[in-house]
């Protein structure tokens, strides 16, 4: 039989851990329960800040893509969503283009939504377009309002001009952050990184989405000709096709999922935001950034190397898309 004082001391020490995490003293710490039990609580999701915004997203961060986007996995998306936050994740992006993305994620803020920075897109370069994109995007993710609205895949300087027009989207952006629509403003693209510098000395974005990976410095190269700038301008910076869709492993290249997150959150980025498949590879991503150490400048360029022969396959984003 549990003595009265053991009873009342596991009672007080889930008291004070609840109480801490509620007064943000320290983050969320995994089952009260083990914690009371004695046993090890799993490291929190490092962070780190989100440029000027406040925010401090979790280094590893939820994409809408994979099974989030596809047809008729409502309920493995949900599980996803769920167990990602229940890990610690606290930024999730997403976009009208990514299928069933905004719906899954919308079947799990309605009732999470004050757990997490919720990020999405308009593709639409024109002020009429971008808002009917907006209102939907809100009801399919059912919510008032996003964190982070983003111009999503800025591909040429046709994009740019229609975005700045008379009629562009850049002003649906100021107006819908003017009407609490949206809080924080973004610029997102993977093919041109000299046309987005342009872009992001042009006006002032809160974040960045861009591509980055260990096959980068070969050719059209982010990490060299847009990173430096984003850094300057204190831009919230979050990197994308991490493993280009898996593209990234190969046969005498990368082989493993702990190589290639940690070649880009060795670079000064906020986190990186990864589409998941199945709850196996979210909780392995998971503990990658729970154990994240950075590599050093001879490791980063070891991986670079390995990627010199088949790095075309690697960034096909920069080719057409």
């Amino acid at each position: 039989m549990k003595s009265k004082s053991g009873v009342s001391r596991r009672k007080f020490v889930k008291g004070v851990i609840s109480g801490a995490i509620a007064a943000g003293l320290i983050d969320k710490l995994g089952p009260l329960e083990s914690f009371a039990q004695g046993k090890s609580a799993p490291a929190a999701i490092p962070t780190r800040p989100l440029g000027k915004t406040g925010f401090r997203p979790t280094i590893f961060s939820l994409g809408g893509e994979a099974t989030l986007e596809a047809d008729g996995t409502a309920k493995e998306s949900v599980e996803i969503v769920n167990r990602a936050i229940d890990l610690g994740v606290n930024y999730l992006d997403t976009s009208p283009m990514y299928g069933d993305s905004e719906v899954h994620i919308g079947n799990v803020m309605k009732t999470r939504r004050k757990e997490v920075f919720l990020a999405s897109k308009t593709h639409d370069r024109s002020y009429d377009g971008s808002m009917r994109l907006l209102e939907k995007s809100l009801k399919r993710l059912q919510t008032d309002h996003l964190d982070l609205w983003q111009l999503h895949n800025v591909r040429m300087q046709d994009d740019v001009d229609f975005i700045f027009a008379k009629d562009g989207a850049i002003h649906a952006f100021e107006k819908a952050r003017e009407q609490g629509m949206v809080k924080h403003l973004g610029i997102t693209g993977h093919r041109d990184p000299v046309l987005l510098r342009k872009a992001i000395e042009r006006y002032p974005f809160d974040t960045l989405l861009l591509a980055l990976n260990a096959a980068d410095k070969h050719e059209k190269s982010f990490i060299n000709e847009l990173l430096p700038v984003a850094v300057r301008l204190n831009m919230g910076i979050i990197g994308m096709k991490v493993v280009a869709r898996g593209k990234i492993f190969h046969e005498g290249g990368l082989t493993s999922m702990e190589q290639a997150m940690r070649y880009v959150l060795t670079l000064p980025v906020s986190a990186v935001i990864v589409g998941i498949s199945t709850i196996k590879e979210l909780e392995e991503n998971v503990r990658i950034a729970r154990e994240f150490t950075p590599l050093s400048k001879e490791e980063m360029a070891h991986l670079e190397d390995l990627t010199k022969t088949y790095h075309t396959d690697v960034t096909f984003y920069k080719q057409y898309w």
